[in-house]
């Protein structure tokens, strides 16, 4: 009898769509060795972006729906729970009010992917801060905000992709109703990856309708008088999800630069079209998608990420790259501060190079 194996999806989607992410305490010890980057602070932890001389990468928040049941619409009222990075060094409980307070600073969402705690939420959250600042000195005024979803690890394999891609979905709903309360005068990016795009797809298409249907309460997503900048990192969603006849077109207009990082050798997103039976079809984050998909108006940028992280599925490695960061923060934050459609947004170009210092978040 030949011995037994398990399929290849299944031991493929060990990864599933967590990515290979180095353990929590390689993360914290030395997100990016090797070797270390000399403008990166060795050691990213609460402490040591707290005890930083400088404000940029301090103001992170986070925004979390852990202990949150599913849902299958926008809520009216979602009771979220918030924490701060405070001058201590340690994360405070908050409240909404005043992480909007200030309607003006542009805000920076990252929505994490599969198999995260809250502490790996956050740990990842401020590499990205971290990671922003070294990049992007001017980003001192942005406010990082952590969308927390309950991604914790259920079952193994195939099973626990299958249960997080229905909860991404629902999740959707509660990030939809964080952002239906950011004001249209308000800079948003939001950096998602992998499941963290399908949340953010179904947030965009919730407000999109919502807006449409004349739902009080909810703020504007298309005709924002501040821009909103997309990036999909790696996005375990389906291939076609902004195509003319795809589920997620009309959220486009209310983007006004979308920017995404493929990889066409992701050994896990290879094997995304296991994940949902009926669709059985490819990830967007492994197969990229035509410019001729985005509407005139809105900016486009995208990079096949192959070259520099092989098969790898983890977020950390798209951080630790020079040139893949520099896309990240070119695409979420070069002309943030301007008003949407004013003059000097970058143009509508899929090969467009990245500015030597992308991103003038703190700057009008």
């Amino acid at each position: 009898m030949p011995p037994l194996r398990a399929p290849l999806p299944a031991l493929v989607l060990v990864l599933a769509l967590v990515g290979a992410r180095a353990a929590a305490s390689d993360v914290v010890a030395d997100p990016c060795a090797p070797p270390p980057e000399p403008e990166l602070t060795r050691g990213v932890t609460v402490e040591g972006i707290a005890g930083a001389g400088t404000e940029c990468g301090r103001d992170v928040w986070s925004v979390t729906t852990r202990g949150l049941p599913e849902i299958a619409h926008l809520p009216r009222v979602t009771r979220f729970g918030v924490e701060r990075l405070e001058g201590d060094g340690r994360r405070h409980r908050a409240d909404l009010d005043a992480l909007l307070a200030d309607p003006r600073q542009p805000l920076l969402v990252f929505v994490h992917g599969n198999r995260y705690e809250h502490d790996e939420a956050w740990e990842e959250g401020m590499l990205l801060a971290a990671r922003t600042c070294a990049h992007c000195p001017e980003a001192a005024r942005t406010r990082t905000v952590i969308f927390s979803w309950p991604s914790s690890q259920q079952g193994i394999l195939l099973r626990d992709s299958r249960a997080k891609y229905r909860r991404a979905q629902s999740e959707g709903h509660y990030l939809a109703s964080f952002l239906a309360r950011v004001g249209p005068d308000r800079p948003v990016a939001m950096i998602c990856y992998s499941y963290g795009s399908l949340i953010a797809l179904e947030a965009l298409e919730d407000l999109v309708h919502a807006q449409a249907a004349g739902r009080v309460g909810v703020e504007p997503w298309i005709g924002r008088t501040a821009p909103f900048h997309l990036v999909l990192v790696a996005a375990a969603v389906r291939h076609d999800a902004l195509a003319p006849c795809g589920p997620y077109r009309e959220t486009l207009p209310s983007v006004d630069r979308l920017t995404v990082l493929y990889n066409s050798d992701d050994l896990a997103l290879r094997f995304f079209e296991h994940v949902d039976r009926d669709l059985r079809t490819e990830a967007l984050g492994h197969e990229g998608m035509p410019a001729s998909w985005v509407p005139r108006g809105t900016a486009f940028n995208q990079t096949d990420a192959a070259p520099i992280v092989g098969i790898s599925h983890a977020f950390k490695d798209y951080l630790c790259s020079r040139p893949l960061m520099a896309r990240i923060c070119s695409g979420a934050g070069r002309g943030l501060c301007r008003p949407a459609g004013a003059p000097g947004r970058p143009p509508a170009a899929e090969d467009a190079p990245p500015a030597a210092c992308p991103c003038d978040l703190g700057g009008g």
